[in-house]
């Protein structure tokens, strides 16, 4: 019986409401959108005088700045010279092409293990400055291969270096300026690409025109350019996650709670795939994910095979094509300038008119750039291209920071590499594939221009997009808030619940089955789950587990945010759920079902023997049956080891899942015993049934679902009163039910 000393409702009264901690989020909505830059008005003041009062300057974002652009030498080296370095080694043209495509591959592969250095510490300017000298190195000696397979190291080498700047280059420039300037910050930075787009075209042409070299000399004068712009980002650091944004957001919980000081972190961390796993739950990042995989199927194509259309088409050499490629970024430094205001303004007024605004811009930039294709004179044909290139170069600030605002901090550079490897790893490598064969049935121009549709399609999927990012906005800054909030609250010396749910939305696909579920269990509790077949009671179990991620919401446990934590790790924590029917290995004898669940104790084989001799001492039928295989066992049986796991873990919190399906009344009763006994040694239980009598005769409180939502919170004995709920199939036997349960 949980705390014999006092009611449960008494003890429940003591711990904080959890409806307290939702108002703070509430309450304060408005001032965390404010802190993040998203005002609801178009007020923009300038730039100069932004950084002025923030105190920040122009390094970081030249520093950032030229490290891209320079990341741009190789990729341009290799594009341009693409037909002389093929013929020089011999590689047939859809070789080469595949050399490019793996680069692109690894380039989107190694942005998450970069990610996952920087989750935890704030380490990012580092990567960025050792990555630089890596690439710069590997560059230039580019120029000495003598084979296709010498070609292939370098440059996946190469690509796995520049990584850094898809992964971690964004990310630290956001943390690096005050949320008001971030747009044009970005178009800043997005203009320093274009100016490597600019350089090595140029220093191409320079090298090849004026003073005679080879593509060897080229890639070995791209390696000094690219060593001095490492020198000049060398100064680089690293001001924390979520300087200007999310540590706003706490400033402003923590004045509310009347707390002057930092509050300690978290003790539960999420690892690098629970992260992952995190951000790809949220709804317009899968949007853009996928709008950015349909990107790509049109970008890297484009990108790879423009070199070969501008000399097949317009009979350009290596020169002509340089220039070409140099002059087309200058449309894009254009559109970017104009841009950056008006996209600050629309981000400050709606993220989401970003969104629409990147959907729209897509699919003009990739109908203008079909035009040019097949523009008969040359003059429109680099009008049509230049601009076409312009509007898919806004897109990337412009869809970036409504991106990067619906996400925590720190785990940005999560979300900067996933959207990596949706473009160049599946959009990319698609694209280039499904080229390959069209290029040698329709041409190049015929190629390039079969990838339009898929860009289209990205603009319309962007647009979707911008349906669901304010929401996504306000349940980040919710986390934050709540976070913060229950820091303050613990600060104070305020008790938490044990577990507390909030707000709990769960689909499987596209089937919604939870719809703002709260529920909380506090400490030495037992609180029965009740409600028909299909009212969600098992599947709140799975979130609470581990075993199902929600949509929406959160799951605490001692305070901690675990709602993304891995099922396994829950158990470390103190979570163990017997489920139902399904409770043990049934190819495994009964003692070594037993030690299987002893790995929680790694490789303490003491407490694994002295778990297993507490549950044959609580269960001497499983003692006479160690040996037998568990699939043997009786359903009763069956349920008892299921519940003997619990003598080995000592879970702090219990979860079991239809305990007296299909059993006789008077196993349930042997099996309601141990549960009371495991209650005594301090653990938490949360029993799911839909028998009112079995649940009364352990529990006093008790929640009711029906159709995904919870109806009643309350004490067990008044659900009798609630006769819309407990309908004629729970009624027999609840009388009895709650006569045994008062006779306790």
């Amino acid at each position: 019986m949980a705390n014999a000393e006092a009611p449960i409702e008494e003890v429940r009264s003591k711990a904080v409401d959890v409806e307290a901690v939702a108002d703070a989020a509430e309450r304060l909505r408005a001032a965390s959108r404010e802190a993040i830059g998203v005002t609801g008005d178009a007020e923009v003041h300038s730039l100069r005088a932004t950084l002025r009062a923030a105190n920040v300057g122009l390094y970081p974002v030249v520093a950032l700045g030229s490290l891209v652009a320079v990341d741009q030498l190789s990729t341009q080296g290799l594009t341009i010279m693409g037909p002389e370095i093929s013929g020089s080694l011999g590689i047939p043209r859809g070789s080469y092409a595949l050399v490019l495509l793996l680069k692109t591959v690894v380039i989107a592969l190694v942005s998450l293990p970069l990610a996952a250095a920087v989750q935890r510490r704030a380490r990012r300017a580092l990567v960025c400055i050792a990555t630089a000298l890596a690439w710069t190195v590997l560059t230039a000696l580019s120029g000495f291969v003598v084979s296709v397979w010498g070609l292939l190291v370098l440059s996946l080498g190469a690509g796995a270096a520049t990584a850094s700047t898809r992964s971690v280059h964004e990310p630290l420039l956001l943390d690096s300026y005050p949320a008001e300037a971030r747009v044009r910050i970005m178009s800043v930075y997005r203009g320093f690409d274009r100016v490597g787009e600019i350089v090595g075209p140029l220093l191409v042409g320079a090298c090849t025109a004026l003073l005679g070299l080879t593509w060897r000399g080229v890639f070995l004068a791209m390696g000094v350019t690219s060593l001095l712009a490492t020198v000049v980002g060398s100064r680089l650091r690293d001001p924390g996650f979520g300087r200007w944004d999310t540590d706003r957001v706490r400033r402003i919980v923590r004045a509310d709670a009347g707390q002057d000081e930092q509050l300690a972190e978290d003790d539960v961390q999420l690892g690098f795939f629970e992260i992952a796993r995190r951000v790809m739950l949220i709804p317009t990042v899968r949007r853009v994910l996928a709008a950015s995989a349909v990107v790509g199927m049109f970008l890297a194509p484009f990108f790879t095979y423009l070199a070969f259309f501008l000399q097949e088409r317009w009979g350009m050499g290596p020169g002509a094509r340089a220039l070409f490629s140099a002059g087309t970024p200058v449309f894009g430094m254009v559109a970017l300038r104009i841009f950056s205001r008006r996209g600050e303004e629309l981000f400050r007024r709606d993220p989401a008119e970003l969104l629409r605004l990147s959907g729209t811009l897509m699919a003009a930039g990739v109908v203008t750039i079909a035009l040019g294709l097949f523009t008969p004179l040359f003059a429109p044909m680099v009008f049509l291209f230049g601009s076409g290139i312009a509007m898919l170069i806004v897109i990337q600030p412009a869809m970036g920071l409504p991106m990067y605002s619906i996400v925590p901090a720190h785990m940005r550079a999560h979300l900067a590499a996933l959207q990596s490897i949706f473009i160049f790893g599946v959009g990319g490598a698609a694209g280039l594939l499904l080229l390959g064969g069209i290029d040698r049935r329709f041409g190049t121009a015929g190629a390039i221009l079969s990838m339009a549709v898929p860009g289209l399609a990205s603009g319309l999927i962007l647009r979707r997009a911008a349906s669901t990012v304010n929401t996504d906005l306000d349940h980040m800054l919710d986390s934050v808030v709540e976070e913060e909030e229950v820091k303050a609250l613990l600060a104070k010396g305020t008790r938490l619940p044990m577990l507390s749910c909030r707000n709990i939305d769960f689909s499987y696909g596209q089937l919604q089955v939870l719809f703002g579920v709260d529920f909380t269990v506090d400490d030495g509790e037992m609180v029965a789950l009740l409600g028909t077949n299909g009212a969600g009671k098992s599947t709140v179990l799975r979130v609470i587990s581990g075993l199902g991620l929600p949509s929406r919401g959160t799951v605490r446990f001692r305070g901690a945010d675990i709602t993304f934590l891995e099922a396994e790790r829950r158990v470390g924590l103190g979570i163990a759920q017997v489920p139902g029917g399904k409770a043990v290995f049934g190819p495994m004898r009964v003692v070594d079902n037993l030690r299987a669940i002893g790995y929680t104790h790694g490789r303490d084989r003491k407490a694994v023997e002295a778990g297993i001799e507490a549950s044959f001492d609580a269960f001497p039928r499983l003692a006479e049956r160690r040996n037998q295989l568990a699939s043997t066992l009786s359903g009763g049986e069956q349920q008892m080891l299921g519940l003997a796991t619990a003598f080995i873990i000592r879970p702090r919190l219990l979860l079991i899942d239809e305990l007296s399906l299909g059993l006789a009344p008077i196993v349930v009763g042997e099996l309601l015993e141990m549960v009371r006994q495991i209650n005594r040694q301090g653990t938490s239980i949360v029993l799911v049934e839909q028998s009112v009598n079995v649940a009364l005769s352990v529990v006093d409180h008790a929640y009711f679902m029906e159709k995904g939502e919870v109806r009643f919170d309350g004490a067990a004995a008044d659900l009798l009163d609630r006769p819309d709920l407990l309908r004629s199939v729970f009624l027999e036997g609840a009388s009895q039910g709650l006569a045994t349960a008062s006779s306790r």
